[in-house]
């Protein structure tokens, strides 16, 4: 697989998605080719570069728990309210995310990534957010289809 940060459209999506719902952070994580891993390939507003180092299990953090169910997830106030440990959720205390919205990738039916907002404070994403979040998921899993080997 190239390195996702090489391909200027999704570049492109992810700052086009960082204006359009003015939120602090959007960022790509997409599962390992091998294995059951996630991990963080691009972010864009980010405060530093950790979510490079990030890795996530199958089931765990936001990713790993979005991949594993296929459903979108909302957390508005972290870290009140998550089940589990707040160090379950790398990417929230990476940036210092407060709100986040994020929705799967899916690839042949099959959910193996995931296209995540936040903000560095408590807010809830209108469904005018949530939907252009979703619209720009379909994008980056056009662009990436045959990037991921399946």
């Amino acid at each position: 697989m190239n390195e996702i940060k090489e391909i200027p459209a999704v570049i492109e999506v992810c700052n086009q998605l960082l204006t359009a719902v003015n939120c602090d952070f959007v960022a790509l994580a997409l599962q390992n080719e091998v294995g059951p891993d996630v991990r963080w390939h691009y972010a864009s507003g980010n405060l530093n570069e950790k979510y490079k180092r990030i890795t996530v299990r199958f089931g765990k953090g936001i990713a790993g728990k979005i991949i594993s169910s296929g459903s979108p997830m909302m957390m508005t106030d972290f870290p009140n309210g998550i089940l589990g440990k707040v160090t379950d959720h790398p990417i929230m205390l990476a940036e210092k995310l407060v709100s986040a919205y994020a929705v799967p990738l899916f690839f042949n039916s099959v959910p193996k990534g995931v296209l995540l907002i936040g903000n560095r404070e408590s807010t809830v994403f209108t469904e005018a957010e949530q939907q252009e979040v979703y619209d720009s998921a379909i994008t980056l899993e056009q662009i990436l289809k045959d990037q991921i080997l399946l």
